[in-house]
């Protein structure tokens, strides 16, 4: 699920509800588990996600610590993390691992990206294939 940064449907609490649910979602956390974070009841968390209740700033940032988000990201500035489904699906499978294996998996990444393709790119005119 991928946020439009310049959805103008919602009010600024539906927006920041909707930013919470998308992070809690991809983290496969519940409603409840987040209530018994933040020693609020669940039925809390399901307002402040509809926008019917306020979150206060404290809250806020327990929640980007607990969602391994910046607070930028809830505020709808450019948070530099990619809403795409392979980065989400990605952020997912390292997010349980340890710092360290999560070190090795950046430098994995890193090797990538400054290696050679494993096979050359394919071009659209047919040409080199």
């Amino acid at each position: 699920m991928s946020i439009d940064r310049d959805d103008t449907t919602f009010s600024e609490p539906e927006l920041l509800g909707k930013r919470l649910r998308e992070a809690r979602e991809t983290l496969g956390l519940s409603q409840t588990a987040v209530a018994d974070h933040l020693k609020i009841p669940r039925p809390s968390v399901s307002e402040i996600e509809s926008g019917r209740r306020r979150v206060t700033f404290l809250e806020l940032k327990e929640l980007a610590s607990l969602y391994r988000r910046p607070l930028s990201f809830f505020s709808g500035e450019n948070s530099g993390i990619p809403d795409d489904e392979a980065s989400q699906a990605l952020f997912r499978a390292t997010s349980e691992l340890s710092e360290a294996d999560q070190r090795q998996v950046l430098r994995f990444a890193q090797f990538l990206r400054e290696a050679e393709p494993a096979y050359p790119p394919r071009r659209e005119d047919g040409v080199g294939q």
